[in-house]
């Protein structure tokens, strides 16, 4: 089973690197990313300054495998990566790298929201925003 959880941010170099070993794919005619970064919301007068996401690691990688088997089944792709940050993540960051190949742009594009909508429904990741003041509430997803 592919591991999709990585502790800290998802640097700009593993986001780079991950399009650059698909150059000698050459079935490949459209890519579709989706990065999720931390906001820096403001709460009842305080600013979100990072988030602490945590999770039960076997069962969210148990749903991240089956979003994944569910996509390539409804979606004619080549490839398909997703990377979902545990830990702290600072506003600006990235805590969430999908990234869809394949022949033609509309199933790329179209398997990217449908894994991102499942992602956001279905895993168990949650979301601790910590306020510049050391505070913090549980993120709720909108």
């Amino acid at each position: 089973m592919k591991k999709s959880l990585f502790n800290g941010p998802i640097s700009p170099q593993k986001i780079a690197d991950s399009i650059a070993h698909h150059q000698v794919k050459t079935n490949i005619g459209a890519h579709d990313i989706f990065l999720g970064q931390v906001r820096a919301d403001e709460i009842d007068g305080k600013k979100v300054v990072a988030i602490d996401y945590s999770c039960y690691e076997e069962m969210a990688e148990k749903v991240f495998h089956e979003i994944r088997e569910s996509a390539f089944e409804k979606f004619d792709l080549t490839c398909l990566h997703i990377y979902h940050s545990t830990g702290i993540v600072k506003a600006g960051e990235i805590c969430l790298f999908v990234f869809t190949s394949s022949r033609h742009r509309a199933m790329a594009m179209d398997s990217c929201r449908y894994i991102v909508e499942e992602i956001k429904s279905k895993v168990p990741v949650f979301g601790k925003e910590i306020f510049e003041d050391d505070s913090h509430q549980w993120k709720v997803n909108s």
